[in-house]
């Protein structure tokens, strides 16, 4: 039974009259301001004295100007790194077409870039040290303290093979002092430097000279002493490898004496010249820099303040007559790499744990604040008690006495229309005062009684949308009740039900629109079968075209009467004859019935006969005009929300205005079902609780589920006045901003990137729009608000999920990373926390092979240096910091979280290794998978055959409806 409200018989004569009417009402209505000025969408190209549409979308207007002559750089891109894969050969094995050939080349393409930057973390880790700063564990000069060894003129001789009277001298002193200076026992060869200079240490000659004592340098070398000549090391393995420098190289605390000389890194020992010297020389400008430098232990600062031929002159002598070795230190080039490591290592272990201070901090700080009832000056601050509606209420009239003016019903008998589209005449009821009651009709028992809203009360009016595909009966009735038993005012909330097609889920043994139908207590006047309507949906060609049926009634659980509006997309006639799925256009179209619907409400747009369709019969059913509804909470229909969960979200979106969108958590409800189950407990408690809290800090959660999520439709603005009397134009659209629409709306696929934006996770780019179009409103996570959903249970049915998400995941931070003014700056800013997030994404993999390798190399060689602690040090963070964050953010027993987190530890490769390969190696797929199975469709589902016949869509304002 279906009252069509608009349409009468144009040969009654009452037709006129009506007409007269409905003129005089538009001639008020007209008068209305728009909220906001600018021109029409260009998705709604329609011709103003037709109404119809003349262009499929924006996005074919953008692909005409664009042109499709010059592929984009990615495009180009994309053809370069695949051209050795020319497209016969690509056809030879399967892949025919311009658009599969297409992806599939942006899917190498995209691979490509993954294995790079992979490529690039197995080196930086592995191979950057040891190619820039090679083996840096191996000697390359002998160490100058080394045990049983003497310096002679800066070389290191061995003395255990010394022969005697030699060996009893030589032996003992090297043992007591390992490396000491004996250069003083030898002859001294020709020293050019010091010749040309008449200075007392340039002159200086050692004892034995004085004495005939000297032994010879010529015997020295000939090997007539025994002592052999240090010119090999054993490096930390245990092999021999020959020294790149003979030069000694002392380590700092052994240069701790007064007459050892540092400068520039070589050693210099004065401890002859000092002894013959003891006090300063008068006028020797050479003696004096000596003292000075010699007072610390690095006197280069004097060397360096000194004339530049002193300098030069004192420093070729020192060189020739009495270094012994230098400063053992590394290169500057392994210096360098260490630098870098550690800057890089540092990075991420500050990343990590700011990330988890944060996330703590949040919870104990933000988060109960957040979701605490709102103060009294808030909840008074009732814009609607000011102002009139922006769209005129329809409202009860009493019943025409004229007998043209019924409408014939399905079955026999006639009722009078529900509501009249005439102004009310002065004095009447003020806009947004409960419609009265209409009169009884004999053909019908009762008419359904709207509630009407309670006058004092200032809870927000929120749309409760449940997007359904092929869910069962259990499933469909848990969620709807769940929403249905939430603790708010049923008055306030409307349970808004989307049917995506006539579809009959796998096991069912009736369709989902046929399921829900029967879950409603259907409103009598519009009855079990009301008219489909046109609109305009995301699609191609004849997908564009679109119907609904919109039923509309109450969901009675518990003696609870909560209004319900389901709309069943149905598909043409001979859609319904050609295709598998009549009506199906995903789930982005279902969330755009309603999102458009509230956008031309609010925005007095030209409507499509659905929207004016439902916006009657939300009206009557709920006695409110919808442009009263401010918030919409999404949820699958496989999610079970908790009793307290709407309130905690309401009160977020009233303590604070700037918040456009927020999410709860998420629970699994069917965690002990099998290993699959198990292993994503503890992997959505981490997602929550450290990744969006952590996000929240920043007040840009950088997606919100779509299972449970809660958008502002709009907001309002701040300094309107009771003086002002246009309400329209003090709200700003939120949710159903154009700009949002008009990207969410668009059919223009044409690429890899944007088939995973809109086909695979039109979640998570309804979140990254919000971000990018309202940069300075927030995204938030409420912890207090919790919901239950069955994940998948069989492995095969979480590869397709995630290579769903995690693919959505890398082409929305692609587009998010490009936000400039998101909150922050630089490093501490939330476009480098997403950036971050899209690298680690993208080596992930590599990332966790080559902390395992490291460990194990680090843990079989030992740790020679700090570099080489630091994968362990990450390591331990990743496992001992979500211990931590269970400990102090649980609201629950901690054991069960600290038991799934171990679980959850074990099957760490499958979350960073095999669910990402598997992802970035199907990113041209588009398909579901299976996780909604239809009976009688295959997974790649069944087309539509189109009919010779252009269908129309029609859009008028609401006046010329009415």
């Amino acid at each position: 039974m279906d009252i069509d409200f608009l349409q009468r018989d144009p040969s009654r004569r009452s037709r006129n009259t009506l007409r007269r009417k409905v003129s005089q009402s538009r001639s008020t209505l007209s008068r209305r301001s728009r909220s906001l000025n600018r021109p029409d969408r260009a998705q709604e190209n329609i011709n103003n004295n037709t109404g119809t549409i003349l262009a499929s979308s924006s996005a074919t207007k953008r692909r005409s100007e664009k042109g499709s002559s010059y592929p984009g750089p990615w495009t180009f891109s994309s053809w370069v790194l695949s051209c050795c894969f020319p497209t016969p050969l690509l056809n030879a094995v399967g892949i025919r077409g311009h658009g599969p050939v297409q992806a599939w080349r942006e899917k190498f393409a995209l691979c490509v870039i993954v294995a790079l930057m992979s490529g690039f973390v197995v080196f930086f880790n592995l191979f950057f040290q040891s190619v820039l700063c090679p083996d840096p564990n191996v000697p390359r000069a002998p160490k100058g303290d080394t045990f049983g060894t003497l310096n002679i003129r800066g070389r290191l001789y061995n003395t255990s093979t010394a022969i005697q009277p030699y060996l009893a001298t030589w032996d003992p002193l090297s043992r007591r002092s390992p490396g000491a200076d004996i250069s003083s026992q030898f002859t001294q060869p020709e020293m050019p430097s010091c010749a040309k200079l008449s200075n007392s240490f340039a002159s200086l000659r050692f004892p034995c000279e004085v004495n005939v004592t000297c032994l010879s340098l010529t015997s020295l070398a000939s090997g007539r002493y025994g002592l052999s000549m240090i010119t090999t090391a054993t490096d930390y393995r245990g092999q021999v490898k020959n020294l790149t420098s003979l030069t000694p190289a002392y380590s700092w605390d052994v240069l701790n004496n007064s007459t050892i000389l540092v400068v520039r890194g070589m050693i210099y020992n004065l401890a002859a010249y000092y002894r013959q010297y003891p006090d300063p020389i008068a006028n020797d400008r050479a003696d004096t820099l000596l003292r000075k430098a010699s007072a610390q232990l690095d006197g280069t600062i004097h060397f360096q303040a000194a004339s530049s031929s002193l300098r030069d002159s004192v420093l070729s002598c020192l060189s020739e007559k009495y270094q012994i070795g230098v400063v053992d230190q590394e290169p500057v080039e392994c210096i360098s790499t260490n630098v870098v490591v550690l800057l890089v290592y540092a990075m991420i272990l500050a990343v990590t744990l700011i990330r988890f201070v944060l996330s703590v901090f949040f919870s104990w700080f933000i988060a109960g604040r957040l979701a605490r009832d709102p103060a009294k000056r808030i909840l008074e601050s009732d814009p609607y008690k000011e102002f009139k509606a922006p769209v005129p209420a329809l409202r009860h009239s009493t019943l025409p006495t004229d007998s043209d003016s019924t409408v014939f019903v399905e079955g026999g008998g006639v009722v009078a229309p529900a509501y009249s589209a005439v102004p009310p005449a002065s004095g009447a009821d003020s806009p947004h005062s409960p419609p009265r009651k209409a009169p009884s009709v004999a053909s019908l028992s009762t008419i359904s009684n709207p509630p009407a809203p309670a006058v004092a009360d200032s809870d927000l009016y929120v749309s409760l949308l449940v997007t359904c595909y092929s869910e069962n009966e259990d499933s469909l009735r848990a969620t709807i009740e769940s929403l249905a038993l939430t603790e708010y005012n049923n008055a306030k909330k409307l349970l808004f039900i989307v049917a995506d097609g006539i579809i009959t889920g796998k096991g069912n043994a009736k369709s989902t629109p046929d399921i829900l139908i029967d879950m409603l207590e259907l409103d009598p006047v519009i009855g079990r079968d009301p008219k489909p309507f046109a609109y305009q949906a995301v699609g191609h060609d004849h997908k564009k075209y679109n119907m609904a049926k919109v039923y509309c009634g109450h969901y009675v659980v518990n003696d609870r009467r909560v209004p319900a509006v389901l709309v069943v997309k149905c598909g043409s006639a001979a859609e319904a004859e050609s295709s598998a799925k009549p009506g199906n256009r995903g789930k982005r179209d279902s969330q755009l019935v309603l999102m458009n619907f509230f956008n031309r409400v609010m925005l007095n747009e030209k409507m499509t006969p659905l929207d004016y369709d439902m916006f009657r019969k939300v009206h009557h059913l709920t006695g409110v005009t919808p442009d009263y509804y401010e918030l919409v909470l999404m949820v699958d229909a496989d999610t079970y929300v908790e009793p307290d969960s709407l309130r905690k979200m309401v009160n977020c979106m009233h303590n604070d205005q700037r918040i456009m969108g927020l999410c709860g958590e998420t629970k699994i409800a069917n965690k002990r079902q099998s290993w699959v189950t198990a292993i994503q407990v503890f992997e959505y408690y981490m997602s929550h609780h450290l990744g969006k809290a952590f996000e929240s800090t920043f007040g840009g959660v950088t997606c919100l589920p779509g299972c449970f999520c809660m958008y502002r439709i709009k907001a309002r603005k701040a300094g309107y006045t009771s003086a002002d009397t246009d309400l329209l134009a003090k709200w700003t659209p939120i949710l159903v901003s154009p700009k949002i629409l008009e990207e969410y709306c668009t059919d223009d696929v044409d690429t890899l990137h944007h088939k995973n934006l809109l086909m695979l996770g039109e979640d998570r780019f309804l979140s990254t729009l919000m971000l990018r179009h309202f940069p300075k409103r927030r995204m938030m996570f409420v912890p207090s608000a919790v919901c239950r959903t069955v994940v998948p249970e069989r492995f095969g049915t979480l590869l397709s999920q995630r290579r769903r998400w995690i693919n959505s995941t890398v082409h929305n931070l692609m587009e998010l990373v490009k936000v400039n003014n998101l909150c922050g700056t630089f490093c501490f800013s939330m476009q480098f926390v997403v950036f971050l997030d899209l690298i680690g994404t993208a080596v992930f993999p590599a990332s966790l092979v080559i902390t395992y390798i490291m460990i194990v190399e680090s843990a079989i060689t030992g740790y020679k240096s700090v570099p080489q602690f630091l994968p362990t040090i990450l390591l331990i963070c990743v496992i001992f910091l979500p211990a931590v964050l269970c400990v102090l953010t649980s609201r629950g027993p901690v054991i069960n979280h600290l038991m799934w987190m171990c679980v959850y530890l074990l099957s760490l490769p499958i979350w960073q290794i095999v669910l990402p390969l598997y992802s970035f190696w199907h990113f041209d797929d588009f398909s579901w998978g299976a996780t909604r199975k239809v009976d009688g469709v295959d997974g790649r589902g069944a087309t539509m055959v189109r009919s010779g016949k252009k269908e129309k869509v029609i859009f008028r304002k609401w006046e010329e409806y009415e």
